[in-house]
């Protein structure tokens, strides 16, 4: 399952990089997965500078992978109350 979430990404990624510049080297690796049942949900990144990151979520019962992009704009502490020792 994890050599399908990584092509399945590679395959996007390359497919939506700039076409009038050189394909850059990049790794992509799992941040996280999780088995449901007979359904998986993954989350992946790659070593590029893009901010992006992808959720893959397998149907197991209709068999079928959906993915969805996203790009981190902000990771921002939130305080809401003092901390006790």
């Amino acid at each position: 399952m994890d050599g399908t979430v990584v092509k399945l990404v590679k395959d996007y990624v390359l497919e939506h990089l700039d076409k009038s510049e050189e394909t850059p080297n990049f790794e992509i690796y799992i941040v996280w997965k999780c088995k449901i049942l007979q359904n998986w949900k993954y989350l992946l990144s790659t070593t590029l500078p893009d901010g992006m990151y992808y959720e893959l979520t397998y149907d197991g019962d209709n068999k079928r992978w959906y993915l969805d992009a996203y790009k981190k704009f902000e990771n921002k502490c939130i305080c809401v109350g003092k901390l006790v020792d």
